[in-house]
């Protein structure tokens, strides 16, 4: 009730708008009208006043994350198993020094960091509940038997673990907001989703969620004691994510490709015991948000066909009133992290130096604002022969399958992306490089050449990622190093 009450709150004020919005798209009048049907014009207006505020005085963080936070229950076709996983006694770990240590080899230039502790991790395995009402809540067992009920259902027919993680700018959303989307990834595997609850900014900075995303890797291969899981195989785990959530899933993978690149087999020590660090089956990105400096032309070029403001936008960092959470202390320039290492591959992936020795990737992209730094990490994966199955959908907003799933063009999206990860693990032989360009209005396909999604070189998108971080810098030091004023 207190929901619906919100939106309805929120939308009031917005009806002229809509209305002026419907009755130029009717007239064809709008640069959308021939990609977009009705509803997906209205949808994407809302979304964006969502995001620009609505002319409304900016809350403080803090409120803005929270509302994101609230449970909405857990009813219909959906199982869910709540976990917390044990974090290693500091003797006994050395996968924190990993982190920092590859950190440190990548860099490119001076960065600064904190050196966060590891911390238990809450979890919530996600599976398909095919004879479940509409309505109907999860039954009154404790959550170790809902995820054995989980395991025993005969849908379940795939040992396909996908290890999740929920986009949401890297300082909102939790597993909550995402369920719909991982039941639908359980069913399309036939498997089960492991769903992470990883720390939040501006409270945690990086590399928190980089080693929350490490721990719960090494948690699936070699579960804690008093885990609810038993062992997972390397070969039937893949990392997916969502636009933030994309971005660990990459710099993950960034980090797994660097300890071996430094070590035929590398291990770490988990819990009293040195063990393996393998690479999983594969990974894939929802509209993958792999540039955190966002310098890429399509966050410009593309703004009528999204919902996420342009960098021209003004900068959260500015428009947020003070509060305990923000600004940080020490100051820093950047929820997620510190100025100075917007550019690094474990930060933004779009810099990676190499994906060569990456197992396949899935990603997806619109017509939105990420679509550049999806192609290029693409295309450069693709052109170091990594299997990349890459798709773009024309006309379509950020995480459009995720946000209208009324859209056919968006359930043939979840369906490739469950269809893929089940293919990494029973048919790996099957996976192939490939990419499809995919019509709005029509649905229709053409094949396209990955490799060739992306023209840019690496060296023209690191030098425009140094100048969008400069600019940063510098609109920084105006600030008063990371103190910016209340909004007025």
């Amino acid at each position: 009730m207190d929901s619906s009450l919100g939106l309805l709150k929120f939308l009031f004020p917005q009806i002229p708008g809509l209305a002026n919005t419907a009755l130029w798209h009717t007239l064809g009048q709008l640069e959308t009208s021939s990609k977009w049907d009705l509803r997906t014009t209205l949808t994407v207006q809302v979304l964006r006043q969502m995001m620009q505020g609505g002319g409304k005085k900016p809350s403080p963080i803090s409120k803005v994350q929270a509302s994101t936070l609230k449970d909405p229950g857990i009813k219909g076709k959906i199982w869910v198993a709540k976990a917390t996983v044990a974090a290693p006694k500091p003797a006994d770990e050395s996968l924190r020094e990993a982190v920092f240590r590859a950190i440190d080899e990548m860099k490119g230039a001076e960065v600064q960091y904190t050196k966060p502790d590891l911390v238990d991790t809450e979890v919530e395995w996600t599976g398909f509940r095919p004879d479940a009402g509409k309505d109907e809540p999860l039954p009154d067992i404790s959550e170790k038997g809902k995820y054995e009920r989980l395991m025993s259902e005969p849908t379940r027919t795939s040992g396909t673990t996908l290890l999740y993680f929920h986009g949401g700018a890297y300082w909102l959303c939790a597993p909550s907001t995402h369920r719909q989307l991982t039941s639908r990834l359980a069913k399309e595997t036939h498997g089960r989703v492991c769903s992470v609850e990883y720390r939040l900014a501006p409270q945690a900075a990086f590399p928190s969620q980089l080693i929350d995303a490490l721990m719960m890797y090494l948690s699936l291969l070699y579960p804690p004691p008093g885990s609810m899981h038993e062992a997972v195989s390397a070969r039937d785990i893949l990392f997916a994510g969502d636009s933030a959530g994309g971005n660990i899933v990459f710099a993950l993978l960034q980090l797994l490709l660097q300890l071996h690149r430094t070590s035929d087999k590398p291990t770490v020590r988990f819990h009293g015991k040195d063990v393996e660090v393998p690479l999983p089956a594969g990974a894939c990105a929802n509209s993958g948000w792999f540039d955190i400096c966002r310098a890429m032309p399509s966050l410009t070029t593309n703004a009528n066909f999204d919902y996420l403001p342009p960098p021209n936008h003004e900068d959260s960092m500015t428009r947020f009133p003070h509060e305990d959470i923000w600004p940080a202390k020490p100051p820093r320039g950047d929820l997620f992290c510190d100025l100075s290492l917007l550019d690094h591959p474990l930060v933004s992936p779009l810099s990676a130096a190499s994906w060569k020795g990456s197992p396949p990737l899935w990603l997806c992209t619109g017509e939105e604002g990420l679509t550049d730094e999806d192609c290029f990490v693409a295309s450069r994966a693709a052109s170091e022969g990594v299997k990349v199955q890459f798709e773009q959908y024309e006309a379509m907003p950020h995480c459009f399958a995720m946000l209208m799933s009324f859209l056919p063009t968006g359930d043939r999206c979840l369906r490739s992306w469950g269809d893929f990860c089940r293919r990494c693990v029973e048919e790996p032989a099957s996976v192939k490089a490939n990419g499809t360009y995919v019509y709005a209005k029509t649905g229709v396909e053409k094949a396209i050449d990955v490799a060739g999604v992306s023209t840019m070189a690496l060296d023209e998108v690191k030098k425009l990622m140094v100048e969008a971080k400069e600019k940063r810098l510098n609109g920084y030091e105006k600030e008063g190093k990371g103190m910016p004023k209340p909004a007025l």
